[in-house]
């Protein structure tokens, strides 16, 4: 009998794992992969040139009413310009031809 007790001592001196203490690793996991997400995508739609002080870039973006935005950026200054149909007309020379790729990418072939 005093075998069987000094047995059931030893278990109950022993500590337990604690079954949660696997969900603190598995959040870590989580926020790591979130931010290897985010920095895929960032890289994937050229994002990363927003948040370089030296680089220079232009986008061009048509909202859902159709009208034209222009957000340009030099260096740290990132100015957005709305155009309009009427100053989007008049009288000029034509340059070349602009296609529309299925991609949405655009390419653009001067006449000369």
């Amino acid at each position: 009998m005093r075998k069987l007790l000094s047995n059931k001592s030893e278990y109950s001196q022993t500590p337990l794992e604690d079954p949660i203490s696997g969900v603190a690793n598995l959040f870590d996991i989580s926020i790591v992969l979130i931010v290897a997400m985010i920095i895929a995508l960032m890289s994937a739609l050229n994002v990363l040139d927003l948040l370089n002080p030296e680089a220079d870039m232009t986008w061009t973006k048509k909202n859902k009413d159709g009208q034209m935005e222009i957000i340009t950026k030099k260096g740290k200054e990132i100015r957005v310009q709305k155009i309009y149909p009427e100053e989007a007309s008049g009288q000029g020379e034509r340059l070349g031809t602009a296609y529309q790729l299925k991609d949405g990418q655009v390419i653009y072939v001067p006449e000369k």
